[in-house]
């Protein structure tokens, strides 16, 4: 079903996101991410280079994650083919410190740990965001009960996957109904200004 028809309006600005997993003759996968930004009017450059015609890459950057079937990364491969300043590229050193990290909980946080603030770039971060999600729909033994007995880790994510929804009834009935765990909060103490 498309969109409802929008009021009328002038094109600006163009963004493409395309990830695209592959399965490895190794074991591994590798999970590629692509973003293009343009605008959609010819543009003056940042910096005094001229101009930008419509349709040119202010950005075009692209990443391939090598993960595990536990989705821990084990290699990045990081390109910036049009990047709007000098000092962009300097940013791609920094994704390396996310060998070692999974893309299971925790995987934002890791992020910005290791690539947030000046540490990276805002668009390289963008697609690693999204790139777990990808992955999890490349490597499909994410979605298989733990041996332990534990509810695959997608489950009560989302409405689809609720414990009390359709989803679970259907696919993982074994988990159908059951109670979150809830998170424990540490206790805290009052300061003695605030007894």
């Amino acid at each position: 079903m498309p969109l409802s028809p929008p009021a009328p309006r002038t094109a600006r600005h163009v963004r493409r996101v395309t990830y695209q997993g592959y399965e490895r003759d190794d074991g591994l996968w590798d999970i590629e991410g692509e973003l293009h930004d343009s605008k959609a009017y010819d543009a003056p450059v940042h910096r005094g280079e001229g101009m930008r015609r419509a349709g040119e890459p202010i950005h075009h950057m692209l990443l391939r994650v090598t993960v595990d079937r536990q989705l821990v990364v084990q290699a990045i491969d990081v390109a910036m083919d049009a990047h709007p300043l000098k000092d962009c590229p300097l940013a791609q050193a920094a994704l390396q410190q996310m060998v070692g990290c999974s893309m299971t909980r925790g995987w934002r946080q890791a992020i910005q740990k290791h690539l947030g603030g000046v540490a990276s770039c805002t668009h390289l971060r963008e697609l690693l965001f999204n790139l777990a999600t990808a992955a999890f729909q490349s490597v499909t033994a994410v979605f298989a009960p733990p041996a332990n007995g534990d509810p695959p880790r997608h489950l009560n994510q989302c409405t689809g996957w609720a414990f009390d929804g359709n989803g679970v009834k259907e696919h993982f009935p074994q988990f159908y109904g059951r109670v979150p765990i809830a998170l424990s909060k540490p206790e805290t103490t009052a300061s003695p200004d605030e007894r």
